[in-house]
């Protein structure tokens, strides 16, 4: 693969790691969430679906709010993707407008705010099934040299 040089000219290739164990959406990862994420063009999003059953409960019959931040986060960093660089979680706010539900259909929605530089801001919201948001967030992500951040878990 050629490498991708971002404008301020680092390397932004993303790494292979020797096996996917996050948490949030790692397919490696049985006691994890297994989020899957698609890029709706039209939209300019990334999009999942998904349900939550009750190992992650907060308040009776809904969400913790833990698992709500842990979501927001990795919606919004599917969105790094689209510039193709490793950008990590430096900052994120997280507003709880409506209790999440346990065992409904909902759907998180991510897309870019604005980049500067190394400095990427993008939003996310969890919805309903009507599509109202319960959640919604920003986040700063800071890109980084995957390789020489994560050099020692790199497939060889």
């Amino acid at each position: 693969m050629p490498k991708a040089k971002s404008a301020s000219g680092h390397d932004t290739r993303y790494v292979r790691l020797q096996k996917n164990y996050c948490f949030a959406c790692g397919k490696n990862n049985s006691e994890g969430m297994r989020l899957r994420f698609t890029y709706d063009k039209e939209r300019d999003c990334f999009v999942c679906r998904f349900r939550l059953g009750k190992r992650y409960t907060g308040p009776p019959g809904h969400c913790h709010g833990g698992i709500i931040a842990t979501i927001l986060d990795e919606a919004m960093g599917k969105v790094n993707k689209l510039r193709h660089v490793v950008a990590l979680t430096s900052q994120i706010t997280v507003d709880y407008l409506k209790p999440v539900p346990l065992n409904q259909a909902l759907r998180v929605e991510s897309r870019e705010v604005r980049v500067r530089g190394r400095k990427h801001i993008n939003m996310a919201e969890i919805l309903n099934q009507k599509g109202e948001p319960l959640a919604r967030s920003q986040g700063l992500f800071i890109a980084i040299d995957p390789h020489r951040m994560f050099a020692k878990f790199v497939d060889r």
